[in-house]
């Protein structure tokens, strides 16, 4: 007989009947869809999902749902997930580096468009994938655009784009253009920026573009008020019709932390209180708290008893640490929690869907997060 999973109101209600000791990941698979409507409505172009966000298999139905049918796949592992989900998938294959053997495999995956930011990449594409495949040019400005600056790893000069431009229209292939502004970037000038250079680039090349990618970058919510996406959404319209006029090319964007940070939250116990001070979670920067060391602990934290009660005392900064034993588990700053928590508390961490089960390890046996399904991301009805 088949069991299916139980479907819990909100956080507060699993955390009050099962008293978990180990983390627990919280998905609302209606927050999913919601956010991801919302980008397809706002975005007014192609809207993919960069899987490496969170490949978990109810996100991806869920994104699906709401019809997103397009995957940004950074590996071979994130394509046999895509399919095994989604077998009629769209696959854009934009990390610009791959062996032959991934060359291989996306073939075999039957990827629709790639990107390259150097000849020796395209070289490994040239004469492979089928002739007219869309081949992105991806390409970085000097100015970071965001919390991380991904052109440090990632994409060809301004000076350079245009030779490999052409080099792609040589070998019988569709030129597209592909960006990335940075991640959690909240400047709308960022795209415009971006979008002008293209057209440069495109210029330069004698190029008309099929597609232009706008790539990920947009930003989630992270505390005080919410990104304004829609202003972001606007700029990088009005830049593509400032830059190349009434025949621009099709839009695309990538987005990853914007789609499906709001659908999950992270429940954290608190273990210890040392000497009324120093507090240890039940997960750290090895587990799904990875990203803070680079990110900075988010505004949107709340404690609750084990009963769901909130705390409401006064803020009290604090040295937070992960489980680990090593003493790099440690969360940036000294976060304010209320001076009324107790050890047994849960630390809930709103907007968590994304680079937090994606990128937890097992070091020292702990990590193992829960997953729980649940109708409300809130963490407050019940209580």
């Amino acid at each position: 007989m088949e069991l299916k999973q139980r479907i819990w109101a909100d956080p507060g209600q699993y955390l009050r009947a099962e008293q978990p000791d180990a983390p627990v990941l919280f998905c609302a698979p209606s927050v999913l869809r919601e956010t991801a409507r919302g980008f397809i409505d706002g975005f007014g172009g192609l809207v993919t999902y960069a899987v490496k966000a969170n490949p978990e298999a109810q996100v991806l139905e869920s994104l699906a749902a709401a019809g997103i049918g397009t995957f940004d796949v950074a590996s071979p592992s994130e394509m046999a997930q895509v399919r095994a989900v989604l077998p009629g998938a769209v696959l854009h294959y934009h990390n610009p580096v791959r062996s032959e053997a991934e060359v291989a495999a996306a073939l075999d995956h039957g990827v629709a468009s790639w990107s390259v930011d150097s000849l020796s990449e395209l070289g490994k594409l040239a004469g492979r994938v089928p002739r007219g495949s869309e081949i992105a040019v991806r390409f970085k400005l000097p100015a970071p655009g965001g919390a991380y600056d991904f052109g440090t790893k990632f994409g060809a000069g301004e000076d350079a784009a245009p030779a490999l431009l052409r080099a792609v229209t040589a070998r019988g292939l569709r030129p597209a253009l592909t960006f990335h502004p940075g991640t959690q970037c909240t400047e709308p000038r960022a795209w415009a920026r971006h979008i002008e250079a293209a057209a440069r680039i495109a210029g330069a090349a004698g190029v008309r573009l099929v597609r232009l990618n706008v790539g990920g970058g947009f930003p989630a919510h992270r505390g005080g008020a919410a990104p304004a996406l829609g202003a972001i959404f606007e700029a990088i319209h009005a830049a593509t019709r400032r830059a190349f006029g009434a025949r621009g090319p099709a839009l695309v964007c990538e987005p990853g932390r914007a789609l499906v940070a709001e659908g999950l939250v992270l429940a954290a116990r608190v273990k210890a209180i040392r000497d009324g001070a120093d507090v240890f979670l039940n997960d750290g920067i090895y587990g799904a708290l990875a990203e803070l060391p680079l990110m900075g602990v988010p505004g949107r934290v709340a404690v609750i008893a084990p009963d769901g009660t909130p705390r409401r005392g006064a803020a009290l900064p604090r040295a937070v640490f992960g489980p680990t034993c090593d003493s790099l588990d440690t969360l940036p700053g000294r976060p304010a929690l209320p001076a009324d928590m107790v050890e047994g508390d849960y630390l809930l961490f709103s907007g968590f869907g994304a680079y937090s089960a994606a990128t937890a390890t097992r070091f020292n046996g702990y990590g193992e997060l829960r997953r729980v399904t649940v109708l409300s991301a809130g963490l407050d009805s019940g209580n």
